[in-house]
């Protein structure tokens, strides 16, 4: 949590570029006929994005999906993203939400998550960290984990997530009693429990998604995952604020990553007054200065 501490607040603002609602002088000349037209308008945007937040903010997350869409031109767009986060200091997380066993696992965890080791690939470097989805069982996480702890890096399991669809699932009750989304909280606690999986702040390499607009669940999870980083989505434009995420905290105002991408990434559509840049940067800072307070920092 060193990074949060210096930039004042444990926020994270996701790229989820949609190229539609892009500001017009970047997406100008975009046809939609293009694929490389468009990954490079998606580029040229995320970009501006990384440089206005990056004093501000210790992380970013980008949605792979929004840029697999266009193909080659927009997973490479993607790879020179990350590393060029890297190089303005900020931590990675690639939202993938990946999810397989055995071999398709490994494969995953190679591609997604592990650092290149192909020379012809240059400079270009891996994220620090991967969400995954584990509702497969222990053994879809643990082909993640393997590459994981060999290369320092982290690992976010959904495990209760913002999206109303998923309390049909996740609140499910089970004989025990217990609802669905406790059983897999345990099931991350347990696998990332280890001493060799605790780092130097206490907390694991193994961490859990917990959407901002279930504070109620997120208090329940905490006591059972005291030692998972959260990662939190659903703050901002899905309507989650800074009573909501507080639970996903605990005592010291430690442990939870709070994410906001819509209400960040496109807050120029709102802020008329000043350029995109400028209107990015301020949602960043609103952001941290709210999170910063509710926490007590």
């Amino acid at each position: 949590m060193q990074g949060s501490r210096e930039k004042g607040a444990p926020i994270c603002v996701g790229l989820d570029p949609v190229l539609e609602k892009l500001p017009e002088e970047v997406r100008h000349g975009v046809d939609g006929r293009s694929a490389a037209d468009a990954a490079q308008a998606i580029y040229t945007f995320c970009s501006g994005v990384l440089a206005a937040v990056a004093p501000y903010v210790p992380c970013v997350k980008l949605q792979s999906a929004c840029f697999e869409r266009y193909l080659w031109p927009g997973v490479e767009a993607y790879h020179r993203l990350i590393d060029e986060a890297r190089e303005l200091g900020l931590l990675v997380v690639a939202d993938a939400k990946r999810g397989d066993i055995g071999i398709s696992a490994e494969h995953y965890a190679a591609g997604c998550l592990a650092e290149p080791t192909y020379e012809d690939m240059g400079e270009l470097a891996g994220p620090d960290a991967l969400t995954i989805n584990g509702y497969l069982g222990a053994d879809s996480i643990e082909p993640f984990l393997d590459v994981a702890r060999k290369q320092g890096k982290g690992l976010f399991v959904l495990v209760r997530t913002s999206n109303p669809g998923g309390d049909a699932l996740q609140s499910l009750t089970l004989s025990d009693g217990r609802p669905v989304s406790d059983a897999v909280a345990q099931m991350v606690a347990t696998l990332g429990g280890g001493a060799a999986d605790i780092g130097e702040s206490g907390y694991s390499l193994l961490g859990a998604v917990v959407g901002a607009t279930k504070p109620a669940d997120a208090a329940r999870l905490r006591l059972i995952m005291p030692r998972s980083i959260f990662l939190v989505p659903g703050y901002g434009a899905q309507g989650g604020g800074v009573k909501d995420v507080l639970p996903c905290f605990n005592k010291d105002g430690t442990g939870a990553l709070i994410t906001a991408s819509r209400s960040v990434l496109f807050a120029f559509a709102k802020n008329t007054q000043v350029d995109w840049r400028s209107a990015v940067r301020e949602a960043a800072l609103q952001m941290r200065d709210e999170v910063k307070s509710g926490i007590g920092w």
